[in-house]
């Protein structure tokens, strides 16, 4: 596996490639939804299996913390680390960006997952596309 920040065209069409089949066409999100006005100043990140894209994500930052989002693995590979190294990476890239303390809107059935990272639930349940999510943040 290798965790790759989106330097071209190609890479961010693999990374919107993840995003599409998990986001889109596994959680029924809306295309206008999932692909935001936030792209363009987003960093963008992409994990590869060979040359297959199978993870991605992208973080910008917010009032001084590095925002994570669209954290996302193909049904696939789950369960593979996939997914801490996208957090790893992106966490990276936002203390590159200066952030030293991070944040993210989690789909509540994740919150196990980015609790074994350091994040901690900091509001009440709320809907995003449809899905219950809280957001967590990481000092």
């Amino acid at each position: 596996m290798k965790s790759v920040i989106v330097k071209n065209d190609q890479q961010l069409k693999d990374a919107f490639f993840v995003r599409t089949e998990v986001f889109i066409k596994e959680q029924h999100v809306s295309p206008e939804e999932e692909m935001d006005h936030l792209e363009q100043e987003s960093s963008h990140l992409v994990i590869y299996d060979g040359k297959e894209s199978v993870g991605a994500g992208r973080v910008r930052l917010v009032d001084g913390y590095g925002k994570l989002e669209r954290i996302c693995v193909l049904k696939s590979h789950r369960s593979s680390g996939i997914g801490n190294l996208i957090m790893e990476a992106l966490e990276t890239e936002a203390k590159k960006q200066g952030a030293s303390r991070f944040m993210l809107n989690a789909q509540t059935q994740a919150v196990p997952f980015y609790e074994k990272h350091g994040y901690k639930v900091a509001s009440e349940e709320f809907l995003d596309a449809d899905i219950p999510h809280v957001k967590m943040i990481k000092e």
